[in-house]
């Protein structure tokens, strides 16, 4: 997907995919992953979501990446936090107590850049990308994190009702791209009040990515 499209939905505020509260989901299951006390959790395509700030105040660590310094200049200034910023080679390192953001291209982080993951909570990012992306994006993110645990959130629907993003990604899918390096269990399917976009029928999927045995 063209990096514009997303540079230009921040600087036009025009994010509405961007929730104004905490994912009740992330709350209820995030336990699951048994990440330890002080875990440090990664967030692909994080935005400024309020959930960074949950995972703060919960004790964790938290590092993220994110396509628009736009939205982590707003997520900052949401924390109150004065973030240190460095430059990566072609990433950006925004540094806080307690949180590290990698602004620009995800597939231009290494393990090496990120450090040690706990646990990956993907709440938008699957299903931000196009078919032809979705691979490449699960490959890689499992390489950077050198596969740990995953809460995964993802949204089932009529793919031909509704263009993404986001788009769907269903429980097939996501065994597809995962079952081969993780026992996956689905935690809960729920119809989303009103459809998605209210535009069409669609599920919530939550599910949590442990390593296979």
């Amino acid at each position: 997907m063209d990096p514009n499209f997303w540079h230009q939905r921040w600087e036009s505020n025009n994010i509405a995919f961007h929730a104004d509260e905490v994912n009740p989901a992330l709350t209820r299951h995030f336990s699951a992953l048994q990440a330890g006390t002080g875990g440090r959790v990664f967030l692909p395509l994080c935005g400024k979501t309020l959930d960074i700030g949950w995972l703060l105040t919960q004790g964790y660590r938290v590092a993220g990446a994110e396509l628009s310094p736009t939205a982590i200049g707003q997520l900052f200034k949401q924390l109150a936090m004065e973030p240190s910023v460095t430059q990566l080679g072609t990433v950006c390192h925004y540094a806080g107590q307690g949180i590290d953001i990698y602004v620009g291209d995800i597939f231009q982080l290494t393990a090496e850049i990120v450090g040690p993951v706990d646990a990956v909570y993907d709440r938008a990012a699957l299903v931000a990308l196009p078919a032809d992306m979705r691979r490449r994006y699960t490959a890689h993110l499992m390489e950077m994190t050198a596969k740990a645990p995953q809460l995964l959130l993802s949204f089932a629907y009529d793919q031909s009702q509704m263009e993404g993003p986001p788009f769907s990604v269903p429980l097939e899918e996501v065994q597809q791209h995962y079952a081969a390096h993780y026992a996956i269990t689905e935690l809960e399917q729920t119809d989303i009040p009103g459809g998605l976009k209210g535009i069409c029928p669609a599920a919530e999927i939550v599910c949590r990515l442990s390593r296979a045995e």
